[in-house]
């Protein structure tokens, strides 16, 4: 059974930098384009970032420049550093493959304020 564990969110003050670790069980995430997503409260889940498996990564307008996406596939962990947070950047971030087809994990919360 596949399963993704989110971590590494928190409350940060606007400019700051948190990174998110996702942690992944029954699967091999290096043979599948890996993600992160995030829904705001009342809209739709959206991708944030994504790596495929030969490291190519693609970014959201809005997170582009200031969100890195990662992996290592030894410790089956995708990880995405975020620099320049804004209010904005609040919500629930989620990991999972791209296209999404596993059941999601339950996240992690991230919250910029000041």
């Amino acid at each position: 059974q596949v399963q993704f564990v989110e971590s590494g969110g928190g409350l940060v003050q606007p400019g700051g930098s948190l990174r998110l670790s996702c942690v992944a069980s029954g699967t091999i995430i290096s043979i599948y384009t890996m993600g992160w997503y995030r829904q705001a409260p009342g809209k739709q889940r959206d991708l944030v970032a994504r790596i495929t498996r030969s490291g190519s990564t693609n970014y959201a307008d809005s997170v582009k420049g200031r969100f890195t996406i990662s992996r290592d596939s030894a410790k089956k962990t995708v990880y995405l550093q975020m620099n320049s947070l804004e209010p904005e950047d609040t919500t629930v971030y989620y990991c999972n493959y791209y296209p999404q087809f596993a059941s999601w994990g339950q996240g992690t919360q991230v919250t910029v304020s000041s």
